[in-house]
């Protein structure tokens, strides 16, 4: 059973579980890197905010042996979890007075992502691409993020130079900035007293927000790279290894560019989902000249 057809023996069993007062409907969504995933949307009367729960996970489940009517019963859960249980006024969204100040931008890489940019502003950096979010708060859904495209604009009446110039000043407060050592990472994971792995000698760092999502957008706030760098007393290699994260390496000179340029490569092929990636390319950042520079 490939993937499509799981999905649409999903929706009609999740449909009966439900009953008539619910709409069950297949939802196809684009992620980052053209990665497309398959999902199920549960439509009611009771609200108008429809969260997608993706369906992959559960036919991997099923593909491995789960009856499947194990995996309705898990999907139907978390789909209990999920969907809020009253109508949310949306209407401030039309208002660009009211979104402006929650305007944020995050970067994905520009190959694999041209169907994406034609339809959402975005500006180029290097090989990237800052594309722009509202920043969606709430106490009953908690934080969630809707991604601007060139209807909203439009709607809007404004212009990508004007969420560039807010996003600059929002991401960074909404989302603050951290730059912690490898050695920090495994004590955050490895905090009940595991065993943790020996981290190497080489001094890397991990530059990315507090919620460490989006983080790797902390490559152009104002600043930051060049704080950093002062803060070392070295020109700085950047690692890209997903969309929520940059590695930082010191340049000693005695580094391969071309080596790192791998490591990234293997990094991205082998522990991060693809919808997470965010580049293969090494970038260096020269603190005489205050820039980033693609290397490789």
């Amino acid at each position: 059973m490939n993937i499509n057809e799981f999905a649409e023996k999903v929706k009609i069993a999740v449909g009966q579980k439900l009953g008539s007062q619910y709409s069950v409907e297949r939802k196809e969504v684009l992620k980052n890197n053209g990665v497309l995933l398959h999902g199920i949307q549960i439509l009611s009367e009771k609200s108008n905010v429809v969260p997608v729960v993706y369906l992959e996970h559960f036919w991997e489940e099923y593909e491995r042996g789960v009856t499947f009517g194990e995996v309705v019963e898990r999907l139907l859960d978390v789909c209990g979890k999920e969907l809020p249980l009253t109508r949310m006024d949306m209407d401030f969204f039309k208002d660009f007075g009211k979104v402006r100040d929650r305007v944020c931008c995050r970067l994905v890489g520009r190959a694999g992502n041209e169907e994406l940019l034609k339809d959402i502003p975005h500006v180029e950096f290097l090989d990237l691409a800052v594309c722009f979010f509202y920043s969606y708060r709430t106490e009953k859904i908690g934080e969630a993020s809707i991604l601007i495209h060139n209807s909203h604009m439009e709607m809007w009446q404004c212009g990508t130079a004007e969420l560039m110039k807010l996003a600059q000043r929002n991401t960074q407060v909404l989302y603050p900035w951290k730059c912690v050592t490898m050695e920090e990472i495994m004590r955050e994971i490895y905090a009940d007293g595991q065993e943790r792995p020996v981290v190497g000698e080489v001094p890397m760092r991990v530059l990315t927000n507090r919620q460490k999502v989006n983080g790797a957008a902390c490559l152009i706030y104002p600043g930051v790279l060049e704080l950093l760098a002062e803060r070392y007393e070295a020109d700085l290699y950047i690692l890209p290894s997903s969309v929520h994260e940059v590695i930082l390496l010191e340049d000693s000179g005695q580094e391969s560019p071309e080596e790192l340029k791998n490591m990234v490569i293997q990094v991205n092929r082998t522990q991060v989902a693809p919808e997470e990636v965010l580049s293969d390319s090494l970038y260096r950042y020269d603190r005489k000249k205050k820039c980033v520079e693609k290397l490789l």
